[in-house]
Protein backbone atom coordinates (compact mmCIF):
# COMPACT_ATOMS: atom_id res chain seq x y z
CA UNK A 1 0.00 0.00 0.00
CA UNK A 2 1.35 3.33 -0.89
CA UNK A 3 0.79 6.40 0.96
CA UNK A 4 1.27 9.32 -1.34
CA UNK A 5 2.93 12.61 -0.53
CA UNK A 6 0.55 15.10 -0.53
CA UNK A 7 -2.13 12.62 1.77
CA UNK A 8 -3.00 15.02 4.79
CA UNK A 9 -3.54 12.11 7.52
CA UNK A 10 -6.55 11.99 10.04
CA UNK A 11 -7.26 14.12 12.31
CA UNK A 12 -6.13 13.21 15.79
CA UNK A 13 -9.21 14.51 17.28
CA UNK A 14 -11.01 11.31 15.36
CA UNK A 15 -9.10 9.08 17.40
CA UNK A 16 -8.27 8.22 20.75
CA UNK A 17 -4.50 8.06 22.17
CA UNK A 18 -2.49 8.40 25.77
CA UNK A 19 -3.24 12.34 26.70
CA UNK A 20 0.62 12.90 27.71
CA UNK A 21 1.03 12.65 23.78
CA UNK A 22 -1.44 15.40 23.52
CA UNK A 23 0.61 18.52 21.34
CA UNK A 24 3.19 16.41 20.56
CA UNK A 25 1.90 15.05 17.47
CA UNK A 26 0.85 16.39 14.15
CA UNK A 27 -1.94 14.04 12.54
CA UNK A 28 -2.65 9.80 12.50
CA UNK A 29 -0.62 8.38 9.46
CA UNK A 30 -2.15 4.70 9.55
CA UNK A 31 -4.71 3.63 12.23
CA UNK A 32 -4.21 0.77 14.25
CA UNK A 33 -6.95 -1.33 12.48
CA UNK A 34 -5.69 -0.77 8.68
CA UNK A 35 -1.97 -1.66 10.30
CA UNK A 36 -3.66 -4.76 12.01
CA UNK A 37 -5.41 -5.73 8.54
CA UNK A 38 -2.58 -5.28 6.51
CA UNK A 39 -0.52 -7.40 8.76
CA UNK A 40 -2.86 -10.25 8.25
CA UNK A 41 -2.28 -9.72 4.63
CA UNK A 42 1.03 -10.61 4.75
CA UNK A 43 0.78 -13.38 6.83
CA UNK A 44 -1.71 -15.16 4.21
CA UNK A 45 1.31 -14.03 1.68
CA UNK A 46 3.86 -15.43 3.97
CA UNK A 47 1.79 -18.52 4.47
CA UNK A 48 1.21 -19.27 0.67
CA UNK A 49 4.86 -18.42 0.00
CA UNK A 50 6.31 -20.74 2.50
CA UNK A 51 4.67 -24.23 1.82
CA UNK A 52 5.34 -26.94 3.47
CA UNK A 53 8.89 -25.26 5.37
CA UNK A 54 9.08 -24.20 8.74
CA UNK A 55 10.07 -21.06 9.82
CA UNK A 56 12.41 -19.13 12.11
CA UNK A 57 11.22 -15.45 12.69
CA UNK A 58 13.72 -13.25 13.34
CA UNK A 59 12.28 -10.27 15.26
CA UNK A 60 14.37 -6.66 15.19
CA UNK A 61 13.42 -4.87 18.36
CA UNK A 62 12.46 -3.06 19.81
CA UNK A 63 10.63 -0.80 17.18
CA UNK A 64 9.56 -4.51 15.69
CA UNK A 65 8.16 -6.51 18.71
CA UNK A 66 4.47 -5.31 17.85
CA UNK A 67 4.72 -6.43 14.53
CA UNK A 68 6.54 -9.06 14.99
CA UNK A 69 3.97 -10.22 17.27
CA UNK A 70 0.80 -9.82 15.17
CA UNK A 71 2.51 -11.04 12.34
CA UNK A 72 3.24 -14.17 14.32
CA UNK A 73 -0.40 -14.67 15.55
CA UNK A 74 -1.84 -14.55 11.85
CA UNK A 75 0.16 -16.92 10.56
CA UNK A 76 -0.67 -19.63 13.96
CA UNK A 77 -3.75 -18.37 13.31
CA UNK A 78 -3.55 -19.32 9.79
CA UNK A 79 -1.89 -22.69 10.58
CA UNK A 80 -4.43 -23.83 13.10
CA UNK A 81 -7.20 -23.48 10.47
CA UNK A 82 -5.45 -25.28 7.71
CA UNK A 83 -4.73 -29.04 6.82
CA UNK A 84 -0.95 -28.53 7.81
CA UNK A 85 0.84 -27.16 10.77
CA UNK A 86 3.76 -24.50 10.37
CA UNK A 87 6.11 -24.58 12.98
CA UNK A 88 8.37 -21.49 14.03
CA UNK A 89 10.82 -20.50 15.96
CA UNK A 90 11.34 -17.01 17.39
CA UNK A 91 14.69 -15.23 18.24
CA UNK A 92 15.49 -11.64 18.76
CA UNK A 93 18.05 -9.10 17.84
CA UNK A 94 17.95 -5.35 18.49
CA UNK A 95 19.81 -2.65 16.33
CA UNK A 96 20.50 1.06 17.62
CA UNK A 97 21.43 3.24 14.91
CA UNK A 98 19.40 6.90 15.85
CA UNK A 99 19.92 9.35 18.23
CA UNK A 100 17.13 12.15 18.57
CA UNK A 101 15.99 11.46 14.47
CA UNK A 102 19.13 11.15 13.31
CA UNK A 103 21.02 8.02 11.67
CA UNK A 104 24.32 7.25 13.46
CA UNK A 105 27.52 7.00 11.27
CA UNK A 106 28.00 3.17 13.14
CA UNK A 107 24.82 0.53 13.51
CA UNK A 108 24.92 -1.94 17.02
CA UNK A 109 23.52 -5.06 17.14
CA UNK A 110 22.46 -7.01 19.98
CA UNK A 111 21.24 -9.73 20.98
CA UNK A 112 20.58 -13.31 18.79
CA UNK A 113 23.73 -15.01 20.31
CA UNK A 114 22.00 -18.85 20.13
CA UNK A 115 21.60 -18.18 15.70
CA UNK A 116 24.78 -20.64 15.67
CA UNK A 117 22.54 -23.33 16.65
CA UNK A 118 20.42 -23.14 13.04
CA UNK A 119 23.54 -24.08 10.97
CA UNK A 120 22.32 -27.15 8.62
CA UNK A 121 19.44 -28.03 10.97
CA UNK A 122 16.64 -27.57 8.45
CA UNK A 123 16.81 -28.03 4.56
CA UNK A 124 14.64 -24.38 4.09
CA UNK A 125 14.78 -21.34 6.36
CA UNK A 126 13.28 -18.14 5.96
CA UNK A 127 13.88 -15.38 8.57
CA UNK A 128 11.23 -12.98 8.71
CA UNK A 129 12.96 -9.31 9.82
CA UNK A 130 10.11 -7.63 11.09
CA UNK A 131 11.62 -4.31 11.59
CA UNK A 132 11.08 -0.41 11.09
CA UNK A 133 13.15 -0.18 7.99
CA UNK A 134 14.10 3.50 7.42
CA UNK A 135 15.36 4.94 4.13
CA UNK A 136 17.76 8.13 5.18
CA UNK A 137 19.91 10.29 3.38
CA UNK A 138 23.37 8.70 4.93
CA UNK A 139 21.70 4.80 4.22
CA UNK A 140 19.94 4.99 0.89
CA UNK A 141 23.34 4.64 -1.12
CA UNK A 142 24.87 1.73 0.60
CA UNK A 143 22.19 0.10 2.48
CA UNK A 144 24.07 0.31 5.33
CA UNK A 145 21.38 -1.31 7.90
CA UNK A 146 20.16 -4.40 6.09
CA UNK A 147 24.06 -5.15 4.98
CA UNK A 148 25.27 -5.29 8.02
CA UNK A 149 22.25 -7.10 9.54
CA UNK A 150 21.92 -9.41 6.66
CA UNK A 151 25.37 -10.26 6.60
CA UNK A 152 25.78 -10.77 10.04
CA UNK A 153 22.59 -13.61 9.36
CA UNK A 154 24.51 -15.20 6.74
CA UNK A 155 27.42 -16.20 8.58
CA UNK A 156 25.48 -18.69 10.15
CA UNK A 157 24.50 -20.10 6.38
CA UNK A 158 20.53 -20.30 6.58
CA UNK A 159 19.19 -22.12 3.52
CA UNK A 160 16.79 -18.82 2.88
CA UNK A 161 16.50 -15.55 4.46
CA UNK A 162 13.24 -13.17 3.49
CA UNK A 163 13.00 -9.88 5.00
CA UNK A 164 9.42 -8.58 6.27
CA UNK A 165 8.86 -4.88 6.86
CA UNK A 166 6.14 -3.41 8.42
CA UNK A 167 7.30 0.00 6.52
CA UNK A 168 9.54 1.78 4.17
CA UNK A 169 9.95 4.91 3.21
CA UNK A 170 10.07 6.17 0.13
CA UNK A 171 13.31 6.91 -1.73
CA UNK A 172 14.13 8.26 -5.11
CA UNK A 173 17.37 6.05 -5.30
CA UNK A 174 17.37 3.18 -7.14
CA UNK A 175 19.62 1.22 -4.74
CA UNK A 176 18.00 1.64 -1.72
CA UNK A 177 17.10 -1.62 0.16
CA UNK A 178 13.58 -3.51 -0.59
CA UNK A 179 12.52 -6.23 1.37
CA UNK A 180 10.54 -9.22 -0.03
CA UNK A 181 7.00 -8.29 2.29
CA UNK A 182 6.35 -4.81 3.49
CA UNK A 183 3.54 -3.14 4.64
CA UNK A 184 3.05 0.01 3.70
CA UNK A 185 5.62 2.44 1.74
CA UNK A 186 5.08 5.63 3.19
CA UNK A 187 6.71 9.64 2.31
CA UNK A 188 9.68 10.92 4.11
CA UNK A 189 8.70 11.54 7.48
CA UNK A 190 9.33 10.50 11.01
CA UNK A 191 7.06 8.29 12.17
CA UNK A 192 5.87 7.32 16.30
CA UNK A 193 3.68 4.92 17.04
CA UNK A 194 2.99 1.14 16.90
CA UNK A 195 6.06 0.22 19.21
CA UNK A 196 7.69 2.68 17.07
CA UNK A 197 9.91 5.45 19.12
CA UNK A 198 11.34 8.83 19.89
CA UNK A 199 13.93 8.37 22.44
CA UNK A 200 11.80 5.16 24.09
CA UNK A 201 8.87 7.25 24.07
CA UNK A 202 5.50 7.25 21.91
CA UNK A 203 5.94 2.87 21.92
CA UNK A 204 2.07 2.90 23.73
CA UNK A 205 0.81 4.48 20.94
CA UNK A 206 -1.21 2.50 18.97
CA UNK A 207 -1.48 4.16 15.48
CA UNK A 208 1.41 5.42 13.47
CA UNK A 209 1.36 9.30 13.38
CA UNK A 210 3.98 11.97 13.21
CA UNK A 211 5.70 13.56 15.34
CA UNK A 212 5.61 17.32 15.30
CA UNK A 213 8.67 19.84 16.33
CA UNK A 214 7.18 20.05 19.61
CA UNK A 215 7.52 16.30 20.57
CA UNK A 216 10.61 16.18 19.11
CA UNK A 217 12.18 19.45 21.55
CA UNK A 218 10.36 17.76 24.35
CA UNK A 219 11.88 14.03 24.70
CA UNK A 220 15.12 15.35 22.64
CA UNK A 221 17.75 14.14 24.34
Amino acid sequence: IQISDNWPGYSLDLFTYPQHYYGDLEYVLIPHGIIVDRTERLAKDIVQDIGDNDIVVLCVLKGGYKFCADLVEHIKNLSRNSERFISMKVDFVRLKSYHNDQSMQDMQIMGGDDLSKLTGKVSFLCFFLTLFFVFCKDIVGTGRTMKVLLNTIEKYKPKMIKVASLLVKRTSRPDGYRPDYYGFEIPDLFVVGYALDYNEHFRDLNHICVINDHGKAKYRV
